[in-house]
């Protein structure tokens, strides 16, 4: 079991961490050698420590100043799920070993205040949760089909490792069985525990949704597969129902759409996806061999539109599709914008009714109070739209009502003849659980909250709405140009896609060194100094003469040429990833 509660004792030479409770050990962590020990508990630590409480150690980080302590500083409780409590990160601390930076030049510290921006970066993105006992990686249903030697297992070692965004921090301690009781898994992601009543029955209703490390990334930088098949984006999410000693589960993935393409950033409002000239079909089927694996037979539900730049891709993916010939997947593609057009989103019953069957034959996982397993979910939704956020969010929460209307009627809490969408104090906490996992997955992604909320909140759209997802669209528009490099390698560093080596700039050189040209400096300055001086012009009354008007002309034009110089450039003033390459092409498929 995972110690729940720690002191953290610092020393100039040591980190000593000491469980509360009746422990007689003390985790010690020598901060010159970064040797780790578990010692019995004999007076080790000095009067004069500074101390600390702490609620869990995420791991440590390489950085040029050195490795860096990352502990839990707060949590806050979301509930509990199979009776045992669920914790969200509210705070972290990140320690280093390193006494002082004077063993570092000027440009190294400057460097190395840059690494942990990015590392404060991923670690104060929403949410990061854990559990001391309960395994949050696992459905309900992979969980009940494990072996008895694998729950004896440590946590995060029986933890499905797709979803443990600090396995890579966590590795000077895992080299180490005997440190079993600190190793903490941590999953990114949403997860919400309401308790309900419906027909003075009461059950709690749970919603999870794991953000895989693989392929992880930002909107524009991360799209498509890579050369393993793992899907950018990709979301395993779980709606569980517990009630009176029952249980049951319903899974859908969501993941970008699976072929080799890329849509990089460059100044455009939607820079034009691209596919790759790579091997589609193998790409394809390395992915869907490993989720019809891992979740049985899939219905890829595809909501991108069939005309414009999207239909290229929704072109490719259905002759990919048919030509893998493989019989566990079905296809469905669903045009939302142009069936939903005019804010006619009841249109969406067209999809929900095509895919009913599927849905009924599908099942769901339930296990009885008697631990008898009545029925299992045999086979998974995956939906996908361009960015797989806000359209994929909307029809993932319509496909999860209608299994929670198959499950609760089984389980006695909905009488015959009565429908989820009926139940207005549960409904209102549906459609918000649902509106919130939205925005979170997409600050999670694309730096904003999630469009087209309103519809999920409330059942309708709405001005309102379009209003609210005006501004959100042009605040994803200045995240994904001028800041979503930054935030791609916050979370290549912090999963180990980069490591930082000591010796950046000293023998070797630091990506973080800025070399743009000076001319890609100056343009955007010029033009914010044209675009003053015409509002300068216009401002400050004058007489309107040859002179006026041909000072309002050439800043005017020099507003025009600017911006026409910036954006044929577009690529050389966007925010692009320095710790990876992302323009390179992929790995070669033989």
């Amino acid at each position: 079991m995972v110690h729940e509660n720690l002191i953290l004792y610092i020393t100039p030479e040591k980190f000593l961490i000491e469980p509360v409770g009746n422990f007689d050990e003390l985790l010690i962590i020598d901060r010159t050698s970064r040797e780790i020990s578990l010692q019995h508990n004999q007076g080790q630590i000095p009067p004069s420590a500074t101390s600390q409480s702490i609620c869990g150690i995420m791991g440590t980080l390489d950085l040029i100043g050195g490795p860096y302590l990352i502990v839990i500083t707060k949590k806050s409780s979301v509930g509990s799920i199979n009776g045992q409590s669920i914790w969200r990160i509210e705070e972290t601390d990140v320690i280093p070993y390193a006494r002082t930076m004077l063993h570092l030049n000027e440009d190294q510290v400057q460097y190395n205040k840059q690494y942990l921006s990015m590392v404060d970066a991923v670690l104060t993105t929403p949410y990061f949760y854990f559990s001391y006992t309960y395994d949050l990686s696992h459905t309900l249903q992979r969980l009940h089909n494990t072996s008895p030697d694998f729950v004896q297992m440590p946590i995060f070692q029986r933890a499905d490792q797709r979803f443990i965004w600090n396995s890579h921090i966590m590795r000077d301690f895992l080299a180490q069985q005997e440190l079993q009781n600190y190793w903490l898994p941590v999953i990114h992601g949403f997860i919400a525990i309401k308790q309900c009543t419906i027909n003075q029955k009461s059950f709690a209703w749970i919603l999870i949704s794991r953000r895989s490390v693989l392929r992880a990334g930002t909107r524009f930088f991360m799209r498509g597969l890579d050369a393993d098949g793992q899907a950018a984006n990709f979301v395993e999410t779980e709606q569980i129902v517990e009630c009176d000693g029952s249980k049951s589960s319903f899974v859908q993935t969501r993941g970008s759409i699976p072929l080799f393409w890329n849509q990089f950033p460059n100044l455009k409002y939607k820079p034009k996806p691209t596919l790759e000239n790579l091997n589609h079909l193998e790409g394809f089927q390395k992915h869907f061999d490993n989720q019809i694996y891992t979740y049985g037979p899939q219905i890829i539900v595809n909501l991108i539109d069939h005309k414009g730049a999207e239909d290229t891709l929704e072109k490719a993916l259905a002759h990919i599709v048919g030509a893998s010939g493989n019989s566990n997947i079905k296809y469905e593609s669903f045009d939302f914008h142009h069936e939903c057009r005019h804010m006619r989103w009841d249109k969406l019953s067209i999809l929900i009714n095509r895919v009913h069957q599927d849905l009924i034959d599908m099942g769901y996982f339930m296990m009885l109070r008697d631990g008898s397993v009545p029925c299992v979910q045999e086979g998974v939704f995956r939906t996908n739209c361009i960015d797989c956020l806000d359209r994929t969010n909307v029809v993932q929460s319509l496909l999860a009502r209608e299994s929670l209307q198959l499950q609760l009627t089984r389980l006695g809490i909905l009488n015959k003849g009565q429908n989820v969408e009926n139940q207005p104090v549960f409904e209102y906490v549906y459609k918000n659980t649902w509106a919130d996992h939205a925005d979170i997955l997409s600050i999670e992604y694309a730096g904003t909250g999630a469009l087209k909320t309103d519809f999920t909140r409330t059942g309708k759209r709405s001005k309102q709405g379009l209003l609210k997802d005006g501004v959100n669209s042009m605040i994803r528009y200045f995240k994904n140009n001028f800041s979503d490099g930054f935030r791609q390698d916050s979370i290549d560093l912090f999963l180990g896609i980069y490591q930082v080596d000591e010796d950046e700039g000293v023998t070797k050189p630091c990506p973080l060194k800025e070399d743009k040209a000076l001319k890609f400096s100056a343009l955007p300055i010029i033009m914010l100094l044209a675009i003053s001086m015409c509002f300068l012009s216009f401002l400050i009354p004058t007489v309107l003469n040859l002179e006026t008007l041909l000072f309002i002309t050439f800043w005017f034009g020099m507003v025009v040429v600017s911006f026409i110089i910036i954006m044929y450039n577009g690529p050389e003033f966007v925010d692009y990833p320095r710790l990876q390459d992302v323009r390179q092409t992929r790995l070669k498929h033989e």
